[in-house]
């Protein structure tokens, strides 16, 4: 079986890629919906629904990611897509 080239994508690229992968389930005992991120650990969130719980989970990959650049980390690859960073002198 042949591996997907790896690609480099802008930050929404690499959202929806993550995304795909997200699992959302109903809260063990809280009425809520957690959302969680497993390409990025610890990535998660809740909300009162499956929606919300969505939105939630998008902003916080961007606070992950946030995080994990300024901490010199490069995130991981997701479903063969790396984030492209540009860095901005000024």
């Amino acid at each position: 079986m042949r591996k997907k080239p790896h690609r480099r994508g802008n930050l929404p690229d690499y959202i929806t890629e993550v995304l795909k992968n997200a699992v959302n389930e109903k809260g063990e005992q809280l009425d809520v919906i957690v959302a969680e991120a497993p390409d990025l650990p610890g990535c998660l969130t809740q909300a009162a629904t499956f929606e919300e719980a969505r939105e939630n989970l998008v902003d916080a990959i961007e606070v992950w990611l946030m995080s994990a650049l300024r901490s010199g980390e490069d995130p991981p690859e997701v479903n063969g897509c790396r984030l492209a960073i540009t860095l901005m002198n000024g």
